[in-house]
């Protein structure tokens, strides 16, 4: 009885007819005629209400619907949901449908409004765009039901708690490993970068075709097989990349709604699986006022998994960050010598100072690159004209945050540190392009 009560709904249409009739019977008292009119239009209306009431709950299935999603949604990414709904009935059904999103989404509006045909069926798509790691709940999928009467709705739920893990960015990491394997990894903003010198090992001969470097003819070879052959090289293997992220409150910074922090997970994601492609072992170290985890370089099948999973599970303390304790974690635990790749971000050339002693004791054992961000709100800021005394102000400051910023990549660059000064959007392309700058130079 509870169930049946809670699925029944009134129409609007029900409302604005009980309100005419309402006036009906107000009028009835001057004018005879329009009173007995109005019963009997209301007992029209009970019989109506009567009738759609049968027609709607006399088909227990009338509804079917379901949601699909994704098993896992991509953090930062605009990831496909959709709502299938089938018609059982046996007349067209208008439908309200809302699905209730988790709360994270801060949507109110995932609202349809469909009419479907007897035994038609439709999908709703849209999309949603999570900003944070972690479990999203979503609640139901209602389904508010109303016959030709129009007079009441019958509520259907579907798809009820259903929770979905927010990884990631799995789809950027995607993007960039299908452009990689069709070599077309240019089109994402990734420089082809000439190859200085001779850093490649010996790893066949093969047949000549056309677009072959003639200077790798191997004339021996030519002559026993008694057509062209050519010596094929690769890029050295098994060169560890490691990506050392920083959790402290530095990192909490958003830009876009999405945090420092994210854009560096999804960017060590995404550059832990081009180095694997490249053949290279990655690893991945997160530390804040203590190292929290690590995962030693390896490129063995399902490492990226574990990746995957640790990035997942990473959560700030908000601390300061120490660096001493990093660099003795790194020097304890890796052994040969690494491409560190550092997400932090420093907003002063005192910040930094304070923590130089550390990155040039990395930068002696590994080649190490600093990452760091720009603030892309105080380039608007800069470039907005200022008028008032006041924007004059906020300008000036403006200014010199942005000059602090190349300042201290100058000095980095004195103690021979490389280091990444990208946009948080542009992260990925700018990270990809140093690792495969640095592979071409044989720095690594």
């Amino acid at each position: 009885m509870k169930s049946f009560i809670r699925s029944v709904y009134i129409a609007p249409l029900l409302y604005y007819v009980i309100s005419a009739e309402v006036v009906f019977l107000v009028l009835g008292f001057f004018f005879p005629v329009l009173y007995n009119l109005a019963l009997y239009t209301l007992f029209i209306i009970f019989v109506l209400l009567i009738a759609d009431g049968v027609i709607l709950y006399v088909n227990k299935t009338g509804i079917s619907a379901r949601r699909n999603t994704l098993e896992k949604l991509s953090n930062g990414d605009e990831n496909p949901v959709s709502v299938h709904i089938e018609n059982n009935y046996n007349f067209t059904a208008r439908l309200n449908v809302i699905d209730e999103l988790p709360f994270q989404f801060q949507m109110r509006d995932a609202e349809f409004r469909i009419k479907l045909d007897p035994g038609e069926n439709k999908t709703i798509q849209y999309k949603v765009y999570p900003l944070k790691r972690g479990e999203y709940h979503f609640g139901a999928v209602n389904v508010f039901a109303k016959s030709p009467i129009g007079l009441l709705e019958k509520r259907y739920r579907f798809s009820q708690n259903m929770i979905v893990p927010v990884y990631p960015s799995f789809i950027q990491m995607r993007k960039f490993e299908l452009l990689a394997i069709n070599n077309r990894i240019t089109e994402a903003g990734i420089k082809k970068i000439r190859r200085i010198g001779n850093h490649s090992e010996f790893d066949q001969i093969k047949e000549y075709v056309s677009g072959d470097d003639y200077r790798t003819i191997n004339w021996k070879a030519t002559a026993r097989k008694e057509r062209l052959m050519v010596n094929q090289f690769q890029d050295e293997r098994s060169q560890q990349v490691y990506s050392l992220i920083d959790m402290g409150r530095v990192m909490q910074m958003p830009f876009e709604g999405l945090s420092l922090l994210d854009y560096s997970i999804n960017s060590s994601l995404t550059i832990s699986n081009i180095a694997m492609l490249k053949s290279d072992k990655a690893g991945v170290i997160t530390f804040s006022s203590k190292v929290q985890s690590v995962l030693p370089a390896e490129r063995k099948g399902g490492h990226l998994n574990k990746i995957l999973q640790l990035l997942y599970n990473q959560k700030t303390d908000y601390l300061e960050s120490d660096y001493e304790n990093l660099y003795v974690n790194v020097k304890k635990r890796i052994n040969s010598r690494s491409l560190l790749l550092l997400y932090t971000n420093f907003e002063s050339l005192s910040g930094l100072h304070r923590q130089m002693k550390y990155l040039k004791q990395l930068s002696r054992d590994h080649l190490l690159v600093v990452i760091f961000f720009e603030n892309t709100e105080l380039r608007t800021l800069i470039d907005r004209p200022a008028v008032t005394v006041e924007e004059i102000y906020h300008k000036t400051i403006a200014e010199k945050f942005a000059i602090e910023k190349k300042l201290i990549v100058r000095e980095l660059q004195r103690y021979r540190i490389h280091s990444i000064l990208t946009e948080p959007q542009k992260l990925s392309v700018n990270t990809i392009n140093k690792y495969l700058e640095l592979k071409a130079r044989g720095l690594l």
